[in-house]
């Protein structure tokens, strides 16, 4: 899979906190992401993150092409956006809402709370090349 080497200039401010439809039942709730709909990409690649050791740091890098759709489906954790002029602190702690990181924008996540579970839908399968 090629990736463009060219950076794609992105604000911080192009990153946002989306609302996702939760749906109550007698049974408990419910919150479906569809591609194109909730989120502006499809969805290629699934993975979460778990047992996150306290004080521990994870993120620390940027995509040039990834879109990132992050979600607290346990507990909850603060997510750094930098642009290289703005950054921004974002609390996630609530599994109906996700926070969108498109390219170009550093993210760093910190603060776990216990049994946190951080859950990430991306526009693409795995590729270091798209690492920046």
């Amino acid at each position: 899979m090629e990736v463009s080497s060219v950076f794609k200039t992105s604000t911080v401010n192009e990153c946002k906190v989306i609302n996702l439809p939760k749906f109550a039942t007698s049974a408990g709730h419910i919150t479906a992401i569809n591609n194109q709909v909730e989120i502006p990409f499809n969805t290629k690649r699934v993975y979460y993150l778990y047992d996150i050791p306290s004080g521990e740091t994870r993120g620390g890098h940027a995509h040039y092409n990834l879109y990132q759709l992050i979600v607290a489906a346990m507990g909850s954790f603060d997510v750094i956006l930098h642009d290289g002029i703005n950054e921004r602190r974002i609390t996630l702690n609530q599994p109906n809402q996700g926070l969108l990181v498109v390219p170009g924008i550093w993210r760093e996540v910190e603060n776990f709370s216990a049994g946190s579970i951080l859950l990430v839908l991306a526009s693409d399968s795995y590729n270091d090349l798209d690492y920046i």
